[in-house]
């Protein structure tokens, strides 16, 4: 079935066609350079070209901007970048400005210019601009979507006026990659956004309902004997720190690198030559009972930043490198474990990546983490012994992507893990294709990953395959996939994955609008299904079905409600934590739903709840979850924001702990409350404070007697087995604390002074009873952790000091 599936896909890959006119802006090179003031008095925007009659693509597709809304763009260049300046119509008192910090869009307009220099519609460089004078700056392309972790340094300026408002942009030659060649032609698109109505315009006419954006781009013709700069970028910083812990004080110094550098036209080398990643905020860490581990969001700025190429076939997993340690310990008699890191120091790294003019991506990534010992404590004899419990490692990762067909790519990464003595060495290997008919309808991708691991007294190798085919355009779009992996398949040590052993087969369908209704700005209705089996032995182990409903009112006001359910008997093979065991649960249904008023008003809500239970002979388990979240924006300045979540779980089953070997469940009450509050106060686009304060509470509250997991999966009651006779106590009262306060100050084009103080607490104990003062009160008894640093970065462009020395020199 599946072949005649692929058969069909290829036959409608070479029946259709997708074609465009594309409009075409001649740019012309000026010895002059504009000053980047927002002010287009100077005459060197006279006599250029104009750049005018967008078109609105979004909600509505093909609406001409009317006179009053026009937008006016001309571009010149010169050996130092290219420059923009735009008129943008508009009723001065309708724009709205609210300030934010960098690539924070916030609830202001927006005008974006977007570069592909090497015009292939698949990578972009994209530049956006807002009315109230903030930057914002992605790379985007097929595979990644946009990404804003990307931060270029370039210029931009804003001014108000009695027509609307109007921008300057200088965009210089380090930010962009193109080849060195006599004539160029670059795609380039202009766009621009009205977040009062949330309309977006563009220069050359989009079509929503089908294929990537870039498809759309005009062409920049002109550009001629370009000279790609060195690009030798340079980010030196120093960081002073104090932490207080109680009555103990410590204080850090630390002097660091990061560098930017342009091997060729298309290649970057990003290296952190000494990493300092101090002021990374806090995790939100959560009570996890779960059988697979607990991850976070990645913090650090240098693994956020330009690492499209690395997360092809999702084998790289940055919080890998530098988190806990690997190693085991072991104490004697009369040990105990004194210190043991939490994680493990970088030493350095490095990321070089790029795209040839031909489509042919190369990325190369390797870091080192330091040894890490842990200290191991004689009560007997009070002395101390050091474990090694992480050694000397290399993470590397090699990948190479080919684009063609301007929608098509096919991959081949590797990754590598490396440590020094007896510790387990990794490999990971994975081929990729994405391939798309020509008029952009069908889509057909596959993924095939083998892993392999040296365990020194063993070895381990796995593999794991996806393939997908369906229609991606147009208003009723559907898909079939399936997903392999078997049981030795391990990509953990520089990847991440939950679980291996499945064989699953999905159905995907939806319907959406893509102009609006007389009711409805757009709205969406997706269904989804999963039929899942272990891979080995080949067993049945659930169905799942979901649907989903999501609107959004002419008003601007978004809802929806969704559906999941479970039907038949589950088979989890995880929650026991022993091989070949399984807990059978029956009929779990979810009903939910949301309600999100228009973010442009002066106070906006945001109302989430759900509710799940099991239709389950002899089982009585029920939860729910409300969730409300105010924002206030008082003014263009300041906002703030409050989060409360209140989740409850009555009687709820799973795993507590092991007794005889044994897995041993429970049934529990479980109760979570989260209050958190983030405030901005921006003072305009360069500096600003920011606060983020959260408090988690989570208690688990078990019956008195626990379950035994009987051989058919299903549990019965152990009335000899009081929760008292097992080895620690499964209540759980959990909670945590944490402050970040954050004030930073661009004072220059990629330099910031931050200054930084934050506080945390925690507290873990089997007091599930107390009430909520009674743990808040608790909490704060223990010693906080307070923490100041402050930070100061400088950019340094070469060319820049190179300039200023030939100029003093002449």
């Amino acid at each position: 079935m599946f072949g005649r599936l692929v058969f069909l896909f290829i036959y409608l890959i070479t029946t259709f066609g997708f074609a465009q006119d594309k409009k075409q802006y001649t740019i012309v090179r000026q010895d002059e350079s504009a000053k980047i003031d927002g002010d287009l008095s100077d005459s060197v925007w006279d006599n250029l070209d104009i750049a005018t009659n967008f078109v609105q693509f979004s909600p509505n597709l093909k609406l001409s901007a009317t006179p009053d809304r026009r937008t006016e763009v001309k571009l010149y260049y010169n050996d130092d970048g290219i420059f923009l300046a735009a008129k943008l119509y508009d009723d001065p008192n309708k724009i709205m400005s609210q300030f934010t910090t960098r690539d924070d869009f916030g609830q202001a307009d927006y005008f974006a210019l977007i570069l592909n220099p090497n015009n292939d519609a698949q990578n972009d460089t994209q530049f956006f601009v807002f009315s109230s004078g903030t930057q914002a700056d992605a790379i985007s392309s097929p595979s990644i979507g946009q990404d804003f972790g990307w931060n270029a340094v370039w210029d931009s300026n804003v001014q108000k006026t009695d027509f609307g408002w109007q921008l300057e942009m200088k965009i210089p030659y380090r930010t962009l990659r193109f080849p060195k060649t006599a004539i160029q032609t670059w795609g380039i698109q202009f766009r621009r956004h009205f977040r009062r109505e949330r309309s977006d315009y563009a220069w050359n006419p989009i079509d929503r309902t089908k294929g990537y954006e870039g498809l759309y781009h005009g062409q920049l013709l002109g550009l001629k004997n370009l000279k790609p700069p060195l690009r030798l970028n340079l980010y030196p910083f120093t960081t002073g720190i104090v932490n207080t812990v109680g009555d103990q004080t410590s204080t850090d110094f630390k002097l660091g690198m990061d560098m930017k550098y342009g091997i060729t036209d298309n290649l970057t080398l990003d290296a952190t030559l000494i990493p300092d990643f101090s002021q990374a905020r806090f995790d939100d860490v959560v009570l996890n009972l779960g059988p697979f581990e607990q991850t976070f969001d990645e913090q650090r700025q240098f693994f956020t930043e330009g690492v499209d190429l690395f997360t092809k076939g999702d084998l790289f997993f940055s919080r890998r490198v530098g988190s806990a340690p690997t190693g085991t310990i072991d104490p004697e008699k009369n040990e105990i474990i004194e210190n043991k890191p939490s994680e493990v120091g970088l030493i350095n790294a490095m990321k070089m990546s790029g795209r040839l003019k031909n489509g042919l991506g190369v990325g190369v990534f390797n870091a080192v983490t330091e040894t890490t010992n842990a200290t191991v404590l004689d009560t007997l004899h009070n002395t101390r012994r050091e474990v090694e419990v992480e050694p000397l490692s290399n993470y590397n990762i090699m990948v190479v992507d080919k684009q063609f067909n301007k929608n098509s790519s096919v991959s081949l990464i590797n990754t590598n893990v490396t440590r020094s003595g007896d510790y387990r060495n990794a490999n990971v290997t994975g081929a990729l294709f994405d391939l798309i008919n020509d008029s952009n309808s069908y889509q057909l991708s596959g993924e095939f990953k083998m892993s392999h691991l040296n365990l020194n007294d063993d070895e381990k190798t796995g593999f794991s395959s996806s393939l997908r085919i369906g229609k991606i355009s147009n208003k009723y779009q559907y898909s079939l996939s399936h997903d392999y992996a078997d049981k030795k398949y391990d990509i953990n040590d520089l990847g991440l994955i939950f679980r291996n052993n499945y064989n699953n087969f999905t159905g995907r369908a939806s319907y959406q609008i893509f102009e609006p209704t007389e009711n409805f700005q757009s709205y969406s209705i997706r269904i989804f299904s999963r039929y899942s089996q272990l891979a080995s032995p080949q067993t049945y182990t659930g169905l799942l079905l979901y649907s989903e409903f999501v609107a959004t009112s002419l008003k601007l006001d978004t809802y929806g409600f969704d559906l999941r359910m479970e039907p038949g008997k589950q088979f989890d093979y995880f929650e026991p934590r022993v091989d070949g065991r399984y807990f059978i649960t029956e009929n779990q249904t979810r009903l939910g739903g949301f309600v999100s008023t228009n973010y442009n008003r002066t106070f906006a809500i945001n109302v989430r709840a759900r509710t799940e239970t099991f239709f389950e002979e002899n089982r009585d388990s029920f939860s729910y979850e409300f969730r409300i979240r105010p924002r206030v924006r008082f003014n263009d300045f300041f906002f703030m924001e409050y989060n409360f979540n209140f989740e409850k779980q009555i009687n709820d089953r799973g795993f507590s702990s092991f007794s005889q070997n044994e897995p041993i469940f429970g049934e529990r009450d479980r109760q979570i409350l989260i209050n958190s509050i983030s405030a901005n106060y921006n003072f305009d686009p360069f500096n600003g404070l920011n606060l983020q304060l959260r408090h988690y509470w989570d208690t688990v509250l078990y019956d008195e007697f626990m379950y035994n997991l009987n051989p058919n999966g299903r549990l019965s009651e152990n009335e000899n087995l009081p929760k008292s006779a097992l080895a620690s106590s499964p209540d759980i009262n959990f909670s945590t604390w944490n402050l970040d306060l954050n004030y930073s100050w661009q004072f220059a084009p990629g330099s910031f002074l931050t200054a930084l103080y934050r506080n945390q607490l925690f507290t873990n104990n089997s007091e599930a009873q107390n009430n909520f003062e009674t743990t808040f009160t608790n909490l704060f008894q223990q010693d906080i952790q307070h923490t100041v640093s402050i930070r100061l970065q400088y950019f340094f462009d070469v060319n820049t000091v190179k300039s200023v020395f030939t100029s003093e020199d002449s």
